[in-house]
């Protein structure tokens, strides 16, 4: 009997997918975080609701059935961009907005968190791009940059504080720890960070100045 925490992510995504459930749960419990950390911006601004989380769930479990070590990428950024997929088809699907940063935008975590280190560039070679999908996922980037740059002018300081946490893809109870306060407390923090976010998408007042 071997230990899973030890195993390399090929390793248990091909005990995974010969239907060992113990190497899927080890998966799964590794990258959670990473499911979270995606989600949580689309849901911050303007997704409907946790079941977010539950999709991007279902695009990492789809990663873990999908994916070939002889493409030469990585587990994580192959799971990255499933993930990310199911989350803006979710989107897509749900709202009939049509805020360009909910239906085609960079996640806010790209800008916020290190968790996070896939070059576009891989995004590029697994699901290609026309050159106008190019030119539109930039002027996506600058649109999100500007919204969050909009929303901490409107943020107190310990909304900045949680809002970072929470894009890190901490829990609530690990928000508490980091900040030194309750969990209600951050969840108030959270939904007042939420409805500053709706009133910037609302308004069309972005700007980075």
């Amino acid at each position: 009997m071997f230990n899973y925490a030890d195993l390399e992510d090929n390793e248990l995504q091909k005990l995974s997918v010969q239907g060992d459930r113990l190497a899927e749960e080890q998966l799964v419990s590794k990258y959670m975080r990473l499911v979270r950390i995606c989600a949580r911006p689309l849901f911050l601004a303007g997704g409907d609701s946790e079941d977010l989380i539950q999709e991007g769930m279902f695009g990492l479990l789809s990663a873990i059935r999908q994916f070939n070590p002889e493409h030469n990428t990585a587990f994580k950024t192959f799971a990255e961009c499933c993930i990310y997929n199911r989350l803006k088809s979710a989107v897509k699907s749900a709202s009939s907005l049509k805020h360009i940063p909910l239906n085609d935008g960079i996640p806010l975590d790209t800008i916020l968190s290190d968790e996070s280190q896939t070059p576009m560039s891989a995004y590029t070679e697994l699901f290609q791009k026309s050159p106008e999908e190019q030119v539109l996922a930039r002027e996506n980037k600058k649109y999100t940059e500007e919204l969050y740059l909009s929303l901490l002018n409107v943020l107190s300081k310990f909304e900045k504080e949680v809002l970072t946490h929470y894009l890190s893809g901490l829990s609530y109870k690990e928000i508490a720890k980091a900040t030194g306060k309750s969990e209600k407390a951050v969840d108030n923090a959270i939904q007042r960070i939420r409805r500053k976010t709706a009133q910037l998408l609302k308004s069309g007042d972005i700007s980075n100045s």
